[in-house]
């Protein structure tokens, strides 16, 4: 296994403001059943997808988890 770079470090701080905007926006959802189901879905999405190392790899999954958040939670940024 090769040591993080630069590059890790920043998706890092990417991923994990990512996953704080996304409980924040969560917030907004006025069932509180579905807010929770929400919740525990992008964190499952989260956890299966910690054990990534490939810098693309976690772009594109970044990328793709702000797209599906946006049409789920429309008022997240």
């Amino acid at each position: 296994m090769s040591l993080p770079t630069l590059k890790h470090f920043i998706l890092k701080q990417q991923v994990l403001n990512l996953y704080r905007c996304i409980l924040r926006a969560s917030r907004s959802l006025p069932d509180p059943v579905t807010r929770r189901e929400t919740v525990a879905w992008v964190r499952s999405e989260f956890e299966r997808n910690r054990h990534l190392t490939d810098v693309l790899l976690i772009q594109d999954k970044l990328t793709l988890a702000r797209r599906e958040m946006r049409q789920i939670l429309p008022q997240l940024r």
